[in-house]
């Protein structure tokens, strides 16, 4: 009796071999073999052995439309025709929908890593030291211009600190959320500094997601990456783009006295529309005293400070207006205007897609109002690197006057301590 059950398994899977042996399975023919005729089986029909005629077979030859029609049409549009958003139906049959297609000022080329080394360089380097950046975590159609750039120290890359997790859930922001994220990585602020001393940049900039599920928001963090990199290379100039700390003005007084040259903190939108585009934690007020208290804690020409402001959510031009007006009373020295880009299907709906024309005439407004610079475009972002490169120029002739009334002054203490020595 045991010995049959040993022997049951062994003839049903010498049974299944034979049937799979067995089996046969369709083929294509070639052209060649179908010009020859076929055996006729008992199984087969009289009308698939015809000599000559060529089995069926699921690929179907289909027409397509000539290339022509792929082309845009010839000549430029007015602009009544090239600023309107142009719809599209897509979906299969009876289940079609009509969706917004971009303009064309809003369409940028795919980065490729092949085809640009330093592209391929620091994506490298950012996997290897185990880092994120927000160019990649919020989708920044400007990924491929900036990772890319013409040279090794034109390319910039946001670092995004404290993992890749955020504990708010802004309706603009593609950044994933929990409220429970991951621990800090220690060797964080190590690895941000060794990172950018290794890309040999002038100017980095440095952001962060929120972390309230920590005591000081993470501020120290922040601080600390900042020293780190001072330490390694002090020539370097440091932006740095931070969350509002849940209000707590003494952590906003942390970052600030770190060492970096620009502070940034981005209101996103206007008064009006921040409780619905924004997580309810982050106020306009609350963001306005962010960027005042820094000043406060450096002084007027001590630092930098910047925001950035998105167009296309339903803004009112009487609200941006306002908007300007608030930055411009807490001595704000940098805006940017961008336009709001759509993630998701989960996130807000793009109300309009605002014209580079008018982008041009937010810019020249806000230079009237006394702004040291401003950003305006429809691919612009916080980080984009069009307004590092001016800032930079503005740091170090701040740097170079700072040093000749430095060098001033030890020459009339010195002349003074001369004639003393006379008298």
């Amino acid at each position: 009796m045991p010995i049959q059950r040993m022997q049951a398994p062994l003839r049903r899977s010498l049974a299944r071999a034979a049937a799979l042996s067995s089996r046969s399975y369709a083929t294509i023919p070639s052209p060649s073999d179908a010009q020859q005729p076929q055996p006729q089986s008992a199984t087969t029909s009289p009308d698939a052995s015809t000599p000559g005629k060529p089995r069926p077979t699921y690929f179907k030859d289909t027409v397509v439309a000539p290339f022509s029609d792929f082309l845009p049409s010839s000549g430029p549009l007015p602009p009544s025709e090239a600023y309107a958003p142009r719809t599209a139906t897509v979906g299969p049959e009876g289940r079609k929908q009509t969706i917004t297609r971009l303009p064309d000022w809003l369409k940028t080329p795919i980065p490729s890593a092949g085809a640009n080394p330093n592209f391929a360089k620091i994506k490298s380097d950012l996997r290897g030291l185990g880092l994120h950046t927000v160019c990649e975590e919020a989708r920044c159609p400007n990924i491929g211009e900036c990772w890319g750039g013409s040279s090794r120290a034109a390319a910039t890359a946001t670092i995004m600190l404290m993992g890749d997790t955020c504990t708010r859930g802004c309706r603009f922001c593609s950044v994933k959320t929990s409220r429970t994220p991951p621990p800090l990585d220690p060797h964080e602020p190590e690895n941000t500094a060794e990172a950018l001393a290794r890309w040999g940049l002038g100017y980095v900039v440095l952001t962060s997601v929120d972390r309230d599920d920590l005591a000081d928001g993470g501020a120290r963090h922040f601080a600390e990456t900042i020293r780190r990199i001072k330490a390694k290379k002090p020539t370097i100039l440091v932006e740095a783009l931070t969350g509002d700390f849940g209000g707590d003005l003494e952590m906003v007084k942390v970052v600030a006295e770190s060492g970096l040259d620009v502070y940034a903190h981005n209101v996103e939108t206007v008064e009006g529309l921040t409780p619905y585009v924004r997580d309810r934690r982050a106020t306009f007020r609350q963001s306005l005293k962010v960027l005042e208290h820094v000043k406060a804690v450096r002084g007027k020409e001590g630092i930098i400070t910047k925001t950035s402001i998105m167009l296309g959510l339903g803004e009112t031009e009487e609200e941006i207006w306002e908007t300007l007006r608030e930055l411009r009373k807490i001595d704000v020295d940098v805006v940017t205007f961008g336009q709001y880009m759509r993630p998701t299907k989960r996130h807000l709906k793009v109300e309009r897609y605002v014209t580079p024309q008018e982008f041009e005439l937010w810019r020249q407004r806000a230079l009237d109002m006394g702004f040291l610079y401003c950003a305006s475009g429809p691919l612009v972002r916080s980080s984009y690197k069009a307004g590092e490169a001016f800032i930079e120029n503005v740091l170090k002739k701040r740097a170079g006057e700072k040093a000749m009334a430095a060098g001033s002054l030890d020459q009339a203490a010195a002349a003074e301590e001369a004639s003393g020595k006379s008298l």
